[in-house]
């Protein structure tokens, strides 16, 4: 029996959007579903929605949970990693409020920035242990890993182990129609070009009929500026920089040196930044969940569409030879984007079919764009230098790297907030020196 293995099973309506997916694809019948999490409760309740919508759609499917992660892996044919180490309490927490003490706020934290930094310093340690594990009883299995920070975790596996692996974030498919909804336009028809890393993609081209759109949304952006909006921080990078940018506009403040500034205060009013966002984020789902749980846990009438998420159209194609393009989060080897770091992990369109995953050259992008790529890569480099090495300079030099953190900090707080952080994150971080 073929098998795909879900890591961080817990994240149950995540599993529901990702295998309830798979569900629908015929190429899958007789597949056993395998999932791990370390919160047996969390993971029970996963397992038991998992078994409603196999009986409802998909009877085939064989849904099993297990408690030893190397045997939920063993001969599994696809890995989804879906895991966040630390969760909100006490890691998130931890990176929003230490943070704050040295007057360096945030929004998401989730990718770059010194949140960013320390949350990949707690995962890839772990997503190591997967690899060692997944060598020994899957070689082969293809790596589908969904859990940030995306380009530091993709590029540290696919850089430091032997496993076939893919990034996946959802914020490329979604980019232009987000636009174009925002800007009252239809998107029916239209033809986009997007490449960059991830959440710092770049809408390149976008046309319809032959004709550039650009035109047309730089001069709807530039008046629905007038007026505040959720999406001020993408517009003005637009504005400024002259191509828009895949991942939201909590996201980018915090990517950037020019937004989220004690000097400026006014600015987190003029661009309408959510400071703090994740934790609402955080708090209100798990508020929500003891709300929802009986809707989706126990009820043997749960339906499910499938979802935008690349997962089951990627799994699908690799077992019909049905060919997918897709963004995917690949290494720069053979410089994909010509003039970014061949070490660098780039978000570039992918095409998949049973021969595996064949990401797209792009060739230059826009100079001033590989520019602002670069300052983040420059981060994502150094953690996982850090990772690799356990050598706290590295750990210093990501976040004195950083360009949100260093046009706040000086020098010697930096080099204290990492200290303070390395300690407080206590045994979820290996022992550096």
């Amino acid at each position: 029996m073929s098998k795909i293995t879900f890591i961080g099973a817990g994240s149950t309506v995540f599993a529901k959007n990702v295998l309830g997916d798979c569900m629908f694809v015929p190429a899958l019948e007789n597949f056993e579903f395998a999932l791990f999490d370390i919160d047996e409760k969390r993971l029970k309740d996963s397992e038991q929605m998992l078994i409603n919508l196999s009986k409802k759609y998909n009877p085939s499917i064989k849904v099993k949970a297990y408690s030893d992660r190397k045997e939920a892996l063993r001969q599994a044919k696809y890995v989804i990693n879906a895991v966040q180490i630390g969760g909100y309490e006490p890691s998130t927490v931890i990176d929003f409020e230490i943070p704050k003490k040295y007057g360096l706020r945030q929004t998401i934290a989730d990718t770059v920035g010194i949140g960013g930094i320390f949350r990949s310093l707690r995962t890839i340690p772990v997503m190591f242990e997967f690899a060692r594990d997944m060598e020994e009883v899957c070689p082969d299995a293809w790596l589908l890993n969904y859990t940030n920070p995306m380009a530091a975790l993709t590029g540290a596996m696919l850089r430091h182990t032997k496993i076939k692996t893919i990034g996946l974030c959802h914020s490329v498919q979604i980019c232009t129609d987000h636009l174009f909804k925002a800007l009252d336009m239809d998107p029916t028809g239209v033809e986009e070009r997007i490449a960059g890393i991830n959440h710092m993609a770049w809408l390149l081209e976008v046309k319809k009929d032959g004709k550039d759109l650009y035109p047309e949304i730089k001069r709807r952006a530039k008046e629905k500026q007038k007026t505040k909006h959720d999406d001020m921080v993408r517009f003005e990078l637009m504005d400024k920089f002259g191509y828009y940018v895949t991942e939201s506009s909590e996201h980018n403040a915090e990517y950037h040196p020019y937004f989220i500034k004690n000097r400026y205060p006014e600015l987190i009013d003029r661009f309408n930044i959510p400071l703090d966002e994740y934790p609402r984020r955080c708090i209100n789902q798990i508020k929500g969940w003891e709300e929802m749980r009986e809707e989706i846990v126990n009820n043997a009438q749960l339906t499910h569409e499938r979802t935008h998420e690349y997962g089951s159209q990627i799994i699908e194609a690799m077992e019909t030879n049905k060919p997918f393009k897709f963004g995917g989060n690949v290494l720069n080897t053979g410089g994909l984007i010509s003039n970014l770091p061949t070490n660098a992990c780039v978000e570039v369109p992918c095409v998949v079919d049973r021969n595996g995953i064949i990401p797209c050259y792009v060739g230059e992008i826009p100079e001033q764009l590989a520019a602002l790529n670069r300052t983040n890569i420059n981060t994502q480099l150094l953690t996982i230098e850090a990772a690799v090495t356990l050598k706290k300079e590295h750990i210093y030099q990501a976040a004195l790297l950083d360009p949100h953190t260093n046009s706040e900090l000086s020098m010697d707080d930096i080099i204290a907030l990492c200290d303070e952080l390395i300690k407080a994150h206590g045994d979820y971080l290996p022992e550096y020196r």
